[in-house]
């Protein structure tokens, strides 16, 4: 939804109907994720992708037939269909893709999930993809402390609303099933539940070219990324154009506060690229006591050694070492920052996803962990 909200809103505000096709289940190697959307404008212009190229055509003309009959659908595509190579998904993965149309009176909603998403507020859409034809299509939205719309039942938004919020705290997208009151224990309804948690954070110390690069693969990623250095004449605005934040602070400093008031979370990542000791082991201090995702640190070899033993020399115990990647990055040969922002970009993605980043050409097995 990120991808596509500008344009969905421009045409939601506009009054005009538009096609939105959702992925909400995938098997094997299927290209994009749950969640993943599609929208096809009413003038036929085409945002957003739900299978990288396999079954977009199809897909398409799926999305102005719902645009017109109002009639949301469910469809699967994948390698068993008998026209495989022509609309399924040669890549051997399958998926479900959802269509509806969105406009004022399906969706009247929107535009408070959009302001949401647009202020990094937490929010989350559930859908009703399969049940009665009299609550398919209907939406309820949640917010950490409200909701809006209906499913078509109280118990129902009661029992949806709880267990949205559950999945909203974790950022988790997926299916959920009830009975058509609301029973927890019984089916016939299935809602998609859309998570839109403010984006992952990166935070990045020290004001450096390499520290350019890494922002600005960090905002290509979806991260909204920091730049931190005690230096005001290098932590500026101008070096750092893809960052969201530059902060004149000492990064040890600024670490514990943004912690302190609950601004950093499991999915936090860290990049300490200072090349400084004074600077280095105490923001590592900090970042190796927190819950993070990723925390890596850039240095040659001999830096690698004295640092650690700066480290233990502070007190870091040998289990929050461990959690250290240093030096940063992947073996990929780099030279430039921009190359080296590619290797740190891959060991925070293989970290995140459980890849060993290896040659695909040389391992066997599934691709996607």
């Amino acid at each position: 939804m990120r991808d596509v909200l500008d344009d969905l809103l421009r045409w939601w505000q506009a009054g005009k109907p538009v096609g939105l096709a959702t992925v909400i289940a995938t098997w094997h190697s299927a290209p994009r994720p749950a969640g993943a959307t599609m929208l096809v404008g009413p003038d036929g212009t085409v945002v957003g992708s739900v299978s990288g190229g396999c079954v977009e055509a199809t897909v398409y003309e799926l999305c102005r037939e719902v645009m017109a009959s109002g009639v949301p659908r469910t469809q699967r595509y994948g390698v068993s269909d008998d026209d495989a190579f022509a609309v399924g998904l040669t890549c051997g993965g399958t998926i479900d893709i959802y269509v509806e149309r969105v406009d004022q009176n399906r969706f009247p909603e929107f535009a408070d999930v959009a302001a949401a998403i647009a202020r990094r507020a937490p929010v989350g859409v559930l859908t009703c993809v399969d049940g009665p034809p009299e609550r398919l299509g209907r939406h309820l939205v949640v917010w950490p402390d409200a909701r809006g719309g209906s499913l078509g039942s109280d118990r129902l938004d009661d029992a949806a609303a709880d267990d949205g919020r559950g999945l909203l705290a974790a950022g988790s997208t997926g299916l959920l099933h009830y009975g058509t009151d609301g029973q927890r224990r019984g089916d016939g309804l299935t809602l998609l539940f859309n998570a839109y948690p403010p984006p992952a954070r990166m935070i990045v110390f020290g004001a450096t070219d390499f520290a350019a690069a890494v922002a600005r693969i960090g905002a290509f990623l979806g991260y909204r990324v920091t730049v931190c250095d005690a230096r005001s004449v290098f932590a500026t605005h101008q070096r750092f154009p893809y960052a969201d934040e530059v902060v004149v602070d000492w990064p040890h400093r600024y670490l514990a506060a943004q912690a302190r008031a609950g601004q950093i979370d499991d999915r936090t990542v860290v990049c300490v690229l200072t090349h400084d000791p004074k600077f280095d082991v105490p923001v590592l201090q900090v970042a190796l006591d927190l819950p993070l995702a990723y925390v890596g640190a850039m240095g040659s070899r001999r830096t690698h050694v004295d640092r650690l033993a700066r480290l233990r020399e502070a007190g870091v115990p040998a289990a929050a070492l461990a959690r250290l990647f240093s030096p940063i990055g992947l073996d990929l040969g780099a030279r430039t920052p921009e190359e080296t922002a590619v290797s740190i970009a891959a060991e925070i993605v293989g970290t995140r996803w459980g890849g060993g980043g290896a040659r695909l050409s040389e391992t066997d097995g599934r691709i996607h962990h």
